[in-house]
Parts: C-alpha cells; structure tokens; sequence
C-alpha cells in the first residue's frame, strides 16, 4: 500500500481561502483516482458548512468526540463521525465545541500529538488525509503541524501577505526541530488574486525574495465569483463552473501538489533543523 500522504493547509491570517483550498483539492484528488479524507480542524466549522452541513452543532459525533476519546484512552473501532460527500471523497466534520478540546489539551500530556494519534488510526484507508487549520499558531494548528508530513500555504496576492508567512514558517521549523523531524513545507500559493493585483509581479517578487528557502508554486488561484460561490453551492469549483478560471487553477494546483511526492521532482524544500 501506498504510504498516506498527510498534509496541513495553514496560515494564521484568516481569509486566504484554506476551507476552499482543501475542499477543491479534496475534491480534484478523487477526481484523479485517488482516496480523500478532508479533516476539518478548525472550531469554525467553514469546512464542514461548505461540504454541506449548514448546521454543524447539529452534527452528533465531530473530531471534537475524537479526539476527546484519544485523551480519555476510549478505543474505537468503528468511526461514524467520518461522513461520505458526493463527489467521492470523506470528511471528518468540526463544530465550535472543538475550542473546549483545544483549551482541555494544554493540560493533556503529549499535547501536541492527539490530533496524529487520531489520525494514525484511520490513514491507511486513504491516499491522501487534509487537514484545514484554523487562522491561529494555537494548539489545534501544532497538533495539525505534528500529524503532517507536508504543509502548505496559501497567501493572498499580497506583498505584504506574503511577508506574514514568517510567523508560520518559524513555527514550522520549530515542529519540526521538537516533534515532528518528517514536516516539510510543500508550498506557498498565491490565492484570492485578481487584475489589478499586478499578480505576476507580485509572484515573481515572492519568488525573488522567499523562493531561496521556500517552493513557491507557480500556480496562482484567482478570485472569481464563482469560486466565492462554492462556499454555499455544496459542490467544489469542477461542479460549480468546470471551464472557468478557478477551476483550471485548481487543476494546476491539484497537479503540483501530486508532485511534492513524485521523486523525480523535488518541490518540497527541507526547512533545516
């Protein structure tokens, strides 16, 4: 069997599209064959609406209910909290009891890990688990750090955006230094870019500056209607507007993140030690 690719989707400034990010790559990774779980990781719930669940604290067992199990030592065998979306792929669903489970954590011994303990009991029935991350550096988004083996970042197309990814990347290097030695960053994309954003100087300014020690991927998510859409349409951007410019973006991004893993191509930068 093919080993489970986990990756994170964080940054710690809000509304740079991470819900839409994981649900679009979710989606066009089933697309491609391969088995998807999407783990919503943020108290939020954004994750969770988007795939369908308008009401998550109706929801009746939440990764909050995992992972409380994970520190209680209450094993599990089956797992009803993970749920089947339509265009192929599972998800775990998340709702705001999930910040009771982050302050209960800080008291918890191996801390950091509950989140990795959860998901290494169910990886191997999936090619590729996602975890979305809340916009925070808190425990929740260590715990996702800790149980990833890649972590990308989606930044709006924004010099000054681009320059608070230092923050992340500090707390990445430091993951990595303390708890989990296998984390490197995959990429850094540009999203939520338009016309007027003068994107290509923007990304090739980003390269310029951040590309020495960080893969900056070529692909750039632009900012459409119809992707601002997906939020309420319960179906990704492939659904949505197929032949739009979000979803050939996506493709795009799809297919760079496919290659992290290809050995032949190494796009995942090791951030030291």
């Amino acid at each position: 069997m093919n080993k489970t690719k986990i990756i994170a989707v964080a940054n710690q400034k809000g509304g740079v599209g991470k819900s839409t990010t994981v649900y679009n790559l979710g989606a066009g990774l089933a697309m491609n064959g391969k088995k998807v779980l999407l783990v919503d990781v943020d108290p939020q719930g954004d994750l969770t609406k988007m795939l369908g669940k308008r009401k998550p604290q109706e929801i009746p067992i939440t990764l909050s209910n995992c992972l409380n199990d994970i520190v209680t030592g209450a094993y599990k065998k089956d797992h009803p909290e993970i749920l089947r979306h339509h265009e192929g792929f599972s998800f775990v669903p998340a709702n705001n009891t999930l910040s009771a489970i982050e302050v209960s954590l800080v008291n918890v011994m191996s801390r950091e890990t509950v989140l990795r303990q959860y998901i290494d009991g169910i990886k191997n029935d999936y090619d590729y688990v996602l975890l979305d991350c809340r916009p925070s550096l808190g425990m929740l988004v260590i715990n996702a750090l800790s149980a990833a083996d890649t972590v990308l970042i989606p930044v709006q197309a924004d010099y000054l955006a681009a320059e608070n990814m230092t923050e992340l990347v500090s707390t990445v290097q430091q993951i990595k230094r303390q708890i989990n030695p296998k984390l490197k960053i995959g990429g850094v994309f540009m999203t939520m870019a338009n016309e007027t954003n003068f994107r290509k100087d923007i990304v090739s300014s980003v390269k310029e500056n951040f590309g020495k020690y960080l893969p900056i991927f070529d692909t750039v998510i632009p900012s459409t209607v119809r992707l601002a859409e997906v939020s309420t349409a319960d179906k990704s951007i492939f659904k949505h507007d197929p032949n739009g410019r979000a979803a050939k973006a996506y493709k795009e991004l799809v297919k760079e993140v496919e290659g992290i893993y290809d050995k032949k191509r190494k796009r995942s930068v090791d951030i030291g030690r």
